[in-house]
């Protein structure tokens, strides 16, 4: 049994969700947002909550349920106050800017690295080594937030690199040196 599909999801105000054929739309006040679903999940609402459920008791519907009931969820999230990620960037000599709809960063490399941000998402730089990257679904969010990780991942040694901020790298000691 689904504990997590069967709870009933709280509607916000201002938002309007519907469900026709195997297509979920969900409008709110930031945006728009859609997602498929197999048909054998099917969502009622009932006065301020929606209500998940499943049509017969088989593993992958079993496995579906809970997936759709959190994916409508964080929909409903995205569309009222967003989903947001920040990265930040250590070494010396590394910072990022925004130019138009180009993120231009220097990581060490020989050359920039200019990475197009995709229409839906906003990122900004503070300070030079701060990124937030904003938007409504939190599958883009998080998917654009890697790929820039992934562009200069942060080494163990020196830290140097893009990380999250609230991530922790575990730190190396490098070679002792000792000689005899």
């Amino acid at each position: 049994m689904s504990r997590i599909g069967n709870k009933p999801i709280d509607l916000p105000k201002g938002v309007k969700v519907s469900y026709a054929g195997s297509l979920l739309h969900v409008e709110g006040p930031k945006g728009k947002l859609s997602q498929a679903y197999d048909p054998k999940i099917t969502f009622e609402t009932k006065g301020e909550h929606i209500v998940v459920t499943r049509a017969d008791e088989e593993k992958p519907t079993k496995a579906k349920h809970g997936l759709y009931r959190n994916l409508l969820n964080n929909m409903l999230i995205g569309v009222t106050t967003g989903y947001k990620k920040t990265l930040v960037i250590n070494g010396v000599g590394f910072r990022g800017e925004v130019k138009g709809n180009i993120l231009i960063m220097n990581l060490g490399y020989s050359n920039q690295i200019e990475y197009m941000i995709p229409a839906g998402i906003q990122i900004t730089v503070e300070t030079n080594v701060k990124i937030t990257v904003s938007g409504i679904s939190k599958e883009q969010v998080g998917q654009i937030a890697s790929e820039i990780r992934g562009l200069r991942k942060p080494e163990p040694y020196k830290g140097k690199g893009i990380r999250y901020e609230d991530e922790t790298i575990r730190r190396k000691v490098g070679k002792s040196g000792v000689k005899k």
